[in-house]
């Protein structure tokens, strides 16, 4: 196994990671941003209100990207650590 294929799998399983957490970090993004303009335009610097939405928001997006999280990482894992694990066990 040469230094360029590993650096080739780490870069396609730093991307992965990257698309996987992509929406989750959007949600929570959004939803700070919605509570915060909600905060600051009403004057309630409540924390609660801050960390439940943006919870419940995270918990949503996960449970409904969760199919695509695995279908990526079952992806990334076919296409590119098996080949690559298979090819040095046999050479």
């Amino acid at each position: 196994m040469t230094e360029g294929a590993v650096y080739d799998v780490l870069r396609e399983a730093l991307w992965t990671a990257v698309l996987i957490s992509t929406p989750i970090l959007a949600s929570a993004l959004v939803t700070g941003l919605v509570i915060g303009l909600f905060q600051a335009l009403t004057s309630i610097q409540e924390m609660t209100l801050t960390f439940v939405p943006k919870l419940l928001a995270l918990v949503v997006v996960f449970w409904m990207s969760m199919s695509f999280m695995t279908n990526s990482l079952n992806s990334f894992f076919q296409n590119s650590v098996i080949p690559m694990i298979a090819a040095h066990k046999n050479g």
